[in-house]
């Protein structure tokens, strides 16, 4: 569900109590289209709020607020998206998942409802714990149009527990919760009411309301400790800053991925992942050799995490192609042969979920991430004298043998015309590009413009990829022996793979031409400029 709902901060509600009052008679100067407007009283209510997280604020990282509400007649878990919604004076546009509870304790948790399903995926081994109480008096009104029910419009007399030592924070606000087919319809009316009763758009939700009333925000980072990279890092400074940047970001994704809702969460915890293994062979010289197994962990959880994600960006294909598969000659039904497909992919993804959740919540996932906290903090690079050179005088030659290595990649890769010569190409590029992304704090603009060129360039590799993938899943779909494929289906598989292939055959045209950026003029600029700015060089001042 998405929640719609404009929320007002209001110093006294009184105003908001004599405009209800007349808003039957003035509807129709207000907005003409609505037809008769009445106003409903509906029984007042107490509410009483229990908010939970972990320690480590897992679902607040995932963008969501988990919250319980006892209000004398029922108890329900919510969990509410934290996105904030339109700009001013527009309503906030929240997901929201609710379910009835009862007991005491957090048995519902385990019973696999809309809440608890999402909770125990989010929060994993750790328990949560209680982080605010918010009890509201509500005085609800029901708005209904030519009888039709629109809108709620609630007016809340709010108090936040802060602690023994605190008086509670009080709140008045005015909230009214649209129908989606109302919300244009409903606009005129809210904008009269805001300016009637001189209310102004609440900023903050009660719960981060609360939270920044405790001194307690979320924290959606990480520390690690320092990632600042200047031109006077030494170069175990740089790379104890790269891999807390990428640690930190691994970490940050994790609830997201977990939860499921945002393919991008688990898209950008992958990315993560493959940094922090490209920064470990990068800098293996100034690492300890522990960080040569971390490797290898690390590659075991991208696996985990690589099949979910191919598999997200095939569905989404799927849907794309939604448009094209209708138009062919011989579909039965529209849509069915495409919604049979991505039922056949999304069953998968879910196996692939439970087992990247499996994964997640063992014991081994627990140990890597400890482990290599542990060694961030601490800043492992340290450890060794050749650390301490300047990085300045060590990042070029790091970055020119991924150079000399992507090149030499190209040149096989325009040779052959395979595929496979240009996904060896795509990792040889995504490992120089890796390399290169701190040099963006050493060099500044001309390592920006050629990191840029280098992504473009690895887009069309991946383009090539992602079709190569998705045939050789239709392939594996069509040879496991699902009798039960109809024939719209597999003709449509047939066509698709067809689709993917004629894709992936103009990729290969244009990719050699493209793969000359290597050796371009942006590369010329910054290769220019990190020989003249390495220290003892005839083009570095003082």
């Amino acid at each position: 569900m998405t929640e719609v709902e404009w929320q007002f901060d209001a110093l006294d509600v009184r105003p908001v109590e004599r405009w209800l009052h007349e808003l039957p008679s003035r509807a129709g100067q207000i907005a003409p289209e609505l037809g008769a407007v009445t106003v409903e009283a509906l029984p007042e209510v107490d509410q009483q709020d229990h908010y939970l997280d972990t320690a480590d604020w897992r679902i607040g990282r995932a963008g969501y607020a988990l919250r319980t509400r006892a209000d004398g007649n029922a108890e329900h878990a919510t969990l509410k998206a934290l996105d904030p919604g339109g700009a001013k004076n527009e309503p906030r546009r929240r997901r929201e998942f609710s379910e009835a509870i009862a007991g005491s304790g957090l048995e519902w948790l385990a019973h696999g409802g809309p809440v608890g399903a999402r909770v125990s995926a989010i929060i994993g081994r750790h328990p949560l714990v209680p982080v605010l109480e918010v009890r509201t008096h509500r005085r609800p009104f029901e708005l209904r149009f030519d009888g039709d029910p629109a809108a709620e419009l609630a007016l809340d007399d709010t108090t936040i527990a802060l602690g023994s030592d605190q008086p509670p924070a009080r709140l008045r606000r005015v909230e009214v919760e649209v129908r989606a087919p109302w919300e244009h319809h409903l606009r005129p009316l809210v904008e009269d009411l805001r300016r009637t009763c001189v209310l102004w758009p609440a900023k903050l939700s009660k719960y981060e309301a609360g939270l920044l009333a405790k001194g307690e925000p979320i924290r959606h980072d990480v520390d690690l400790g320092p990632t600042a990279i200047t031109p006077d890092s030494t170069i175990g400074e740089l790379a104890n800053a790269v891999i807390r940047r990428h640690l930190g970001a691994l970490l940050a994704k994790e609830p997201g991925a977990r939860l499921g809702e945002d393919p991008e969460e688990l898209h950008d915890m992958r990315v993560a992942t493959r940094r922090l293994r490209a920064a470990f062979a990068l800098f293996s010289d100034l690492l300890p050799a522990q960080f040569a197994v971390l490797r290898g962990e690390l590659a075991w959880l991208a696996d985990a995490l690589g099949t979910v994600r191919d598999l997200d960006v095939q569905i989404a294909e799927l849907e794309s192609a939604r448009h094209w598969v209708d138009g062919l000659a011989g579909i039965a039904k529209e849509g069915a042969p495409v919604d049979h497909l991505i039922r056949l992919l999304e069953a998968e993804r879910d196996r692939a979920r439970q087992t990247l959740l499996r994964t997640l919540d063992s014991d081994r996932y627990e140990r890597l991430t400890t482990g290599l906290s542990a060694l961030a903090q601490s800043g492992a690079a340290r450890r060794f004298d050749r650390a301490h050179a300047p990085s300045l005088a060590v990042l070029p030659d790091l970055v020119t043998a991924r150079h000399r290595s992507a090149v030499k990649a190209a040149r096989l890769a325009r040779r052959s015309g395979a595929p496979s010569d240009f996904h060896r190409l795509r990792i040889r590029c995504k490992r120089l590009r890796y390399a290169l992304e701190p040099a963006v704090d050493l060099y500044g603009l001309p390592a920006q413009q050629f990191v840029r060129k280098l992504a473009s360039l690895q887009d069309q590799l991946g383009h090539l990829q992602d079709a190569t993938v998705a045939i050789a899943r239709l392939f594996t779909l069509a040879s496991e022996g699902h009798d039960h494929l109809p024939p719209e289906t597999i003709f449509t598989m047939g066509a698709l793979a067809e689709r993917y292939q004629l894709r992936a055959d103009q990729a290969l045209q244009r990719l050699p031409r493209r793969t000359k950026v290597l050796q371009g003029a942006r590369w010329r600029v910054l290769a220019d400029l990190m020989g003249r700015q390495r220290p003892g060089s005839s083009g570095v001042a003082g």
